[in-house]
């Protein structure tokens, strides 16, 4: 009995007060500063006409920033590739927080049968509920501005389940949509009920995190240096109040991965298997970099047609043989914007590397983020120029 005991004890986040205390600090600190309240008071005031005329991001996280379109790019047609970034940009970031919801609730049941993790579990429903928040005011401005633009959708989408393809534009087809759908409902199942697994998972989820917080940081300084904040832009004051939100969230990732993690038993080779299978995943959908949009993994070759809607459009008014050209020499060959992402994406994986350095149940391949690290603009290259012809023969059919 008392080995059974001492063995409940030692698997007890109590019996790890320093960990526990971390826990207790960022769980109250994230109360105090939950910026819900503001979200959708923001979201709630949002009118396009009112800030349809300035930049919401700094000038280099617009779309296309650093190619030939923004080269001969008037003023306004750049402050709306400005607030496209932004719309994309978000977009994105919805059907990441889809995801995230779900998992931190199958997270939280893996936890449940284990003693005093009550507050590991209330930590992710207050994230979970700052999501929501989050969606709804990317959302709202995205509606609003596709609309008056548009007339349609082109980066945004409507809500989605949370075992959707989480790149918006990735390289995909029906089979590998439905391999990815797969694989997500069977790591929610097995993370629902194994510790290991859950806890896992914000090792997933803090990699992911982790290049949204180069990013964001940058957006959110566009806020914070306003010369005058009371009247700036609705969509910056979101992508500050976005910010400090998950500033907390990758806190949580930390303390959950690093810390609550060596709290329970070693994993056995089964649960190894399935975490690393699961960094894996991360790297291919983080293989890709955009030259359209610097901070996202976009595969380019499916946005082709989303840049041919928007430079058909009335903003840019291009014929189909102007927009073709222009996207040829915007997709297929080096520019500004390309080494801007590529670079992104570099510092992206040393930063990966830096999370997952003391976790020693990864694999190398995933501690040195070798398949991500394995893409270049030299490759880039070659798919744009190859992709480009087919879809230039497609437009013929």
């Amino acid at each position: 009995m008392n080995t059974t005991f001492n063995e409940l004890k030692q698997n007890t986040l109590l019996e790890n007060p320093q960990v526990y205390r971390k826990l207790q600090i960022n769980h109250t600190r994230n109360k105090q500063q939950d910026h819900t309240q503001l979200l959708d008071e923001a979201a709630a005031a949002f009118k396009y006409e009112d800030c349809k005329d300035v930049y919401w991001n700094p000038e280099e996280f617009s779309l296309l920033y650093g190619t030939p379109v923004w080269s001969q790019a008037s003023q306004s047609q750049k402050v709306i590739l400005n607030q496209l970034y932004w719309v994309a940009y978000y977009s994105q970031i919805i059907s990441a927080e889809i995801a995230t919801i779900f998992f931190n609730q199958t997270s939280a049941a893996g936890l449940y049968a284990q003693e005093d993790f009550r507050l590991v579990c209330d930590m992710l429903d207050l994230e979970s509920a700052q999501e929501r928040a989050h969606i709804h005011a990317f959302q709202t401005i995205s509606y609003q501005v596709e609309a008056a633009l548009f007339g349609k959708r082109i980066f945004s989408y409507p809500m989605r389940g949370p075992f959707a393809e989480t790149m918006i534009f990735a390289d995909t087809n029906t089979f590998k949509r439905f391999w990815k759908k797969l694989q997500l409902q069977t790591f929610g199942l097995l993370s629902s009920d194994n510790t290991f697994l859950a806890c896992q998972y914000f090792t997933v989820r803090g990699v992911r995190t982790l290049n949204g917080k180069l990013v964001q940081h940058k957006l959110s300084n566009y806020y914070q240096k306003h010369p005058d904040q009371e009247n700036a832009p609705i969509p910056a004051k979101i992508s500050y109040y976005h910010f400090m939100d998950e500033s907390f969230h990758f806190n949580s990732s930390t303390i959950i991965s690093h810390d609550v993690i060596s709290c329970l038993k070693p994993p056995t080779a089964f649960e190894k298997l399935v975490a690393n299978l699961g960094l894996r995943g991360c790297q291919k959908d983080h293989y890709h970099f955009s030259a359209a949009i610097n901070g996202i993994f976009w595969y380019d070759p499916a946005l082709y047609a989303a840049i041919y809607q928007v430079l058909r459009s009335p903003i840019f008014s291009m014929t189909d043989i102007e927009a073709k050209e222009m996207m040829r020499l915007s997709f297929t060959q080096e520019s500004e914007g390309l080494h801007r992402s590529y670079q992104t994406h570099t510092e992206a994986i040393e930063s990966y590397k830096v999370y997952l350095d003391k976790l020693n149940y990864i694999w190398q391949s995933n501690k040195q983020m070798s398949l991500m690290a394995s893409n270049s603009i030299a490759k880039y290259l070659e798919t744009q120029q190859k992709s480009f012809s087919s879809f230039l023969h497609s437009q013929r059919k």
